[in-house]
Parts: C-alpha cells; structure tokens; sequence
C-alpha cells in the first residue's frame, strides 16, 4: 500500500469501555488537561498524541483507549489499534502466514500463545497472545495480535491490544477474539436507501 493509497473499508464494533482516540482529539484533550492544572497529565496527553501521530506513518487507521473497572479498586487501560497493510503480491494465504509467524517470533515475547481462530469470513486469522517485555526498561505487558486478511485479497490487518494489567491476560484475549468476530467488509448499519423520484410525466401516463 503506497502511501496515498486509501486503506480499504472494513468496520468491527468495540465493546464498552473503549473509547476511539486519534490525532484529531489533540485540542480537545489540551483543553480538559488544562482546565485539570496537572504539569504531569499535560505532559502525559502530549506523549500521547505524539505517539498516535508516529502510528499513523506505520498504517494505523484506527486506535482506541479501554477503561475498565479493577478489583478491588482502580481503572485497568487499554490501548487498541488496527492495522492494515498491503500483502504485497503472489499467493496471498503464504503472505498472512508469513505475517503471523513473524509477530508469533517476535523477541519480545517472554511467553505466549498461539493460535488459528475461524472467522465467519472464513478468511485466515492467527492470534498471538502473552506477556512482553519492553527493551532498556524490561517492563511487563500484556499484548494480543491477530493477523487476519481482507476480503479484496490484497491487505492484512493486524489488531494490536496492550496493557500493563497482565493479571487480566485472559478477559484481554477474550476482548481481541470477540472484537476479531465482528470485523465485517460491509457497512453493517447502512442508511436508509434513496428512492428514485417518480418521473411527473409517467405520473400523469398512470
């Protein structure tokens, strides 16, 4: 995918707690971190729309943050992303297996899982999920990837989610997997169908 080249429509639903960030909200997000007075959340925000600036160069379309409640007390984040990448040429399955494989040999894993998952698409789709660790700092994360293909045979998407909450390794993998199962490459909610305005002469023929 050269990079004028519009990414290809696809549309899948996020579950409740995620809420979809871009590089667009930066204004908005400066304005509420300065009515707070906090130097540290200024900063903060500011790191992150940096961040998703960066991603949008790597075929990021699409990012979200999850907040969701942590026993006994708290707030577990998220971070969600999707990709899509062109699948360059030749056989199209080899080159989704060659992408998987990749994220799956990933040094930075330090355990993990892998697996197919079938999709109503029946398209290829392979999940990676486990624990990583971040270089210099050694950090544990949580991290899920599934690579699947698109309907028009030519691109790969790759959904990312990331958290530090790895004690809730499992319900994450649950929230990629079911995220994975409503990836449609059809508006799902189209509007309301125009209806051709009548012809007034056959009106009057009729």
């Amino acid at each position: 995918m050269t990079p004028d080249a519009a990414p290809p429509a696809v549309w899948f639903r996020l579950p409740p707690g995620f809420h979809d960030v871009s590089p667009n909200d930066r204004a908005a997000l400066d304005e509420m971190v300065c009515a707070l007075g906090n130097p540290d959340s200024q900063r903060a925000i500011g790191q992150l729309m940096d961040d998703l600036e960066e991603l949008t160069g790597h075929h990021v379309v699409h990012t979200a943050l999850g907040l969701h409640p942590d026993d006994p007390t708290g707030v577990c984040t998220s971070f969600f992303s999707l990709t899509i990448r062109s699948a360059g040429r030749g056989d199209f399955n080899p080159s989704l297996a060659r992408t998987a494989l990749a994220v799956a040999n990933s040094s930075l894993w330090t355990a993990s899982v892998r697996k197919l998952m079938d999709l109503p698409s029946a398209l290829p789709c392979y999940l990676t999920a486990g624990t990583i660790a971040l270089p210099i700092t050694g950090q544990q994360l949580f991290q899920a990837k599934v690579v699947t293909g698109h309907a028009d045979g030519q691109h790969a998407l790759v959904l990312d989610l990331t958290s530090a909450a790895v004690h809730q390794a499992d319900a994450y993998t649950d929230i990629i997997e079911a995220i994975t199962h409503t990836i449609s490459f059809s508006d799902p909610n189209p509007g309301p169908a125009v209806m051709p305005q009548a012809s007034r002469i056959l009106e009057v023929l009729l």
